[in-house]
């Protein structure tokens, strides 16, 4: 019923930054979290950031500070501040609804020289 879509991916050098967005399409009532994970090839996914129909937000401890993430009823954006080449991964845009958890098709950032 929802689908969702990353955009803002691409390639930083270390320090640098990147905006990420993702936009939900067809039955986007009531996403009560959207937020992002993030995976490397060979790990399990990681919880990256999520943040309610309320604004109450959530960060892995390791990124506070350095990743923002915000939304309105139908989109949900990261800023990425001061990139690191650990953070290269694939991120994946994620949205909850009547206990169903939707995915984006992810979106690669590469942080590296």
């Amino acid at each position: 019923q929802v689908r969702l879509q990353e955009s803002g991916g691409g390639l930083a050098q270390p320090g640098g930054s990147l905006r990420l967005s993702c936009a939900a399409s067809g039955m986007t009532f009531g996403l009560q979290f959207m937020g992002w994970y993030r995976q490397v090839p060979g790990h399990q996914r990681e919880f990256v950031a999520r943040i309610s129909r309320g604004g109450n937000a959530n960060y892995a401890d390791s990124l506070k500070g350095r990743f923002t993430v915000s939304r309105d009823s139908t989109n949900v954006y990261l800023q990425m501040d001061n990139l690191r080449p650990e953070d290269t991964a694939v991120y994946y845009c994620h949205a909850v609804k009547r206990d169903i958890t939707y995915w984006g098709q992810g979106a690669q950032v590469t942080v590296s020289l």
